[in-house]
C-alpha cells in the first residue's frame, strides 16, 4: 500500500474581514475565491473533497468538485468552533476584559454561550479519525483555522494551549503524509498560498 495524503485548507478571506465567526455563515470576498483557487492548483492529485458546511468553505469545494469531477463530503466535524455571544465580532468590538481571558487562557475560559473548547476538540478529533479510517487517497479538506490547529497539535503531540500558536492564514495549506501502517501521520509541510 502506498502512501496516503490529506491536505488540510484553510478557507480563504472572508467578507467582513476578520471577526470571530464560528457559526457565522459569511460567504468569501473575491480575494478569499482568488486564494484558494491558487492553493487548489498546486494540489492536482486530489481524488477526495471532504468540507466544513459552512459557505466559506463549502462553495469554493462544491466549484472544485464540479471542476474535478469529484462529489463533495460536507461534514459538520469540520466545522469551526462556536463563539455564542461573540459570533460576528471583531476583536474590538468584545469588552477588553473578556477577550483578554480568553487570549490567556484559550482552552479554560468559554466566551459566553460558546462551544467549550473540550467539545470541540473532541468534536474535531472524532471526525479526524473517521477521515484516517476512510481510508481514501489524496483527500482535501476544507476546513477553517481553529479547527486545523486542533488536528495539527494531535498530530505533532502537542498540547491544546501550543496548538494556538500556530499560524495559519487564509488559504493555508497544510499537507500530512499517511504511510502504510504501522507507520504513523507525518507533517510535510505548512504554509500560506502565494498571495
Amino acid at each position: 500500500m502506498s502512501d496516503r495524503f490529506i491536505i488540510l485548507m484553510r478557507h480563504g478571506e472572508v467578507v467582513g474581514g476578520p471577526r470571530f465567526r464560528g457559526a457565522c455563515d459569511d460567504a468569501l470576498s473575491a480575494a478569499g475565491w482568488a486564494q484558494l483557487r491558487r492553493a487548489a492548483a498546486r494540489e492536482p492529485a486530489i481524488r477526495h473533497l471532504v468540507s466544513s458546511p459552512a459557505r466559506r468553505c463549502a462553495d469554493f469545494a462544491r466549484a472544485l468538485a464540479a471542476e474535478r469531477g469529484l462529489a463533495v463530503e460536507l461534514s459538520a466535524a469540520f466545522s469551526e468552533r462556536r463563539f455564542g455571544d461573540w459570533e460576528g465580532l471583531a476583536a474590538d468590538q468584545i469588552p477588553a476584559g473578556e477577550l483578554t481571558r480568553f487570549w490567556d487562557d484559550p482552552v479554560g475560559y468559554t466566551p459566553p454561550g460558546a462551544e467549550p473548547f473540550a467539545a470541540f476538540r473532541q468534536r474535531v478529533l472524532d471526525g479526524w479519525q473517521a477521515l484516517l479510517a476512510a481510508g481514501a487517497a489524496h483527500t482535501l479538506v476544507l476546513t477553517h483555522g481553529g479547527t486545523l490547529r486542533v488536528i495539527l497539535a494531535q498530530v505533532l503531540g502537542m498540547g491544546d494551549c501550543s496548538g494556538l500558536q500556530l499560524e495559519v492564514p487564509p488559504a493555508c495549506v497544510t499537507r500530512l503524509r499517511l504511510p502504510a501502517p504501522p507507520g504513523q501521520v507525518s507533517l510535510v509541510s505548512h504554509a500560506a498560498s502565494a498571495s
